[in-house]
């Protein structure tokens, strides 16, 4: 057995944050069920040269750069769709999804757009891009518009993935939108909704604006955050007789290099939420993974001792943590698909 088949052995369903359709294969080998996109990993496998072709096909179709860049967007996580499918019809489609971003120039601070348009557009384009698809999740940020998209999502058969959650307020307001949605619905067994808790930029945060926080506390605070909040999932739906279950994915779960950590334990955040639920994982983190010999064991429900989350507790600013790291988090999402628009006029050029 593989670390990584081990990893699956504890409960954790393996998704790769990547569609490159090589890096896909050789992790469906290693138990991975899933996998997700965003505009950074589009733009580097269009930068690889090897989708030239079917680049060439849609410039020939007169699409402008920002068409090439969803019906690329599409073409690749079609792709990784057809490889996870067996795995959703065997799961009765609790499993073997693979993520689709929506546009995320709808967050854009510099398009004047008010809250009522960007929450239009989101439900506009979720069911654009579900549309069809048996095993595509649609991504919506919680983001004032995102969260209130959901619900409509929800009752107009959407299965969402609810990215970009950092605290327990944005967790709950997606969950109880996802929940007036299902109450809406008829067919209860067709609802699959994960929610996306980041990690490792949380503890990025702490180390430059918490840098009191103890040795024992310091890169922990993501840990505790996000077995909280996985925790609160847990016990929400344990008696909504679901047919699917409506799970945490714990995301950004690579390590990060910072001035006072340059050299991370890789798996930190690996065997930190083995046992339960989702991790996407980046295609170096699994190769990590792989070449660490580990066997995991169910940790998701272990946390740090009283007196370190009693310190988490009186130090961590949970309101300031989320501003700061949405601020961030909605510049790294806008600023990567106008370079993605922006690579594609440069192959446009160049291809001609």
């Amino acid at each position: 057995m593989t670390p990584l088949q081990s990893l699956v052995a504890t409960g954790t369903k393996l998704w790769l944050d990547s569609v490159d359709p090589d890096l896909i294969q050789l992790n469906r080998r290693h138990g991975a069920t899933g996998a997700t996109s965003n505009p950074i990993i589009i733009a580097g496998l269009i930068n690889s040269g090897r989708f030239d072709n079917d680049m060439k096909a849609f410039f020939n179709q007169g699409l402008d750069d920002e068409g090439v860049a969803w019906a690329m967007t599409d073409r690749l996580v079609k792709m990784a769709q057809d490889v996870f499918l067996d795995v959703w019809s065997d799961t009765r489609g609790d499993d073997g999804w693979v993520s689709f971003e929506l546009d995320p120039l709808l967050e854009d601070q510099d398009q004047p757009k008010t809250l009522a348009e960007r929450t239009a557009a989101y439900i506009e384009l979720g069911k654009k891009w579900s549309a069809g698809h048996k095993n595509r999740m649609i991504k919506v940020p919680a983001t004032p518009a995102g969260l209130a998209a959901i619900e409509e999502l929800v009752v107009a058969g959407v299965c969402p993935n609810i990215t970009l959650i950092f605290s327990e307020r944005q967790y709950l307001a997606a969950r109880d939108a996802v929940w007036r949605g299902i109450q809406r619905r008829s067919d209860k067994e067709n609802v699959k909704s994960v929610y996306s808790i980041f990690v490792s930029r949380v503890d990025v945060y702490t180390e430059e604006h918490v840098p009191e926080l103890s040795p024992a506390a310091q890169g922990m605070v993501g840990i505790v955050n996000a077995k909280r909040i996985w925790k609160l999932n847990r016990d929400f739906w344990a008696d909504k007789r679901m047919p699917r279950k409506q799970e945490m994915i714990f995301a950004s779960t690579g390590a990060k290099k910072t001035k006072k950590n340059p050299n991370p334990d890789p798996i930190k955040y690996v065997v930190a939420f083995a046992g339960s639920d989702i991790e996407t994982n980046p295609p170096e983190t699994n190769e990590a993974v792989l070449k660490s010999g580990h066997t995991f064991t169910r940790m998701v429900d272990q946390l740090p001792p009283p007196e370190v989350l009693a310190e988490i507790d009186a130090k961590v600013d949970p309101v300031k943590m989320e501003e700061t790291l949405m601020r961030e988090g909605l510049a790294k999402f806008a600023d990567p698909h106008k370079a993605l628009i922006q690579l594609i006029g440069q192959k446009r050029a160049a291809l001609k």
